[in-house]
């Protein structure tokens, strides 16, 4: 399980973290999805307040 050398077990460590980075973005790009579809979806169509 653990047959890493050390040149690779470094190069893991000082790498940046890709994968968190695009669960970052995808999660963030579906909020901003989910708000956009709220905003002109819910609340322009409702009209102005009072």
């Amino acid at each position: 399980m653990n047959n890493l050398s050390e040149e690779e077990r470094q190069k893991i460590l000082h790498g940046s973290p890709v994968g968190t980075w695009a669960l970052m973005l995808i999660v963030g790009g579906g909020m901003v999805v989910a708000w956009l579809l709220m905003y002109y979806g819910i609340f322009l169509p409702r009209g102005h307040i009072g």
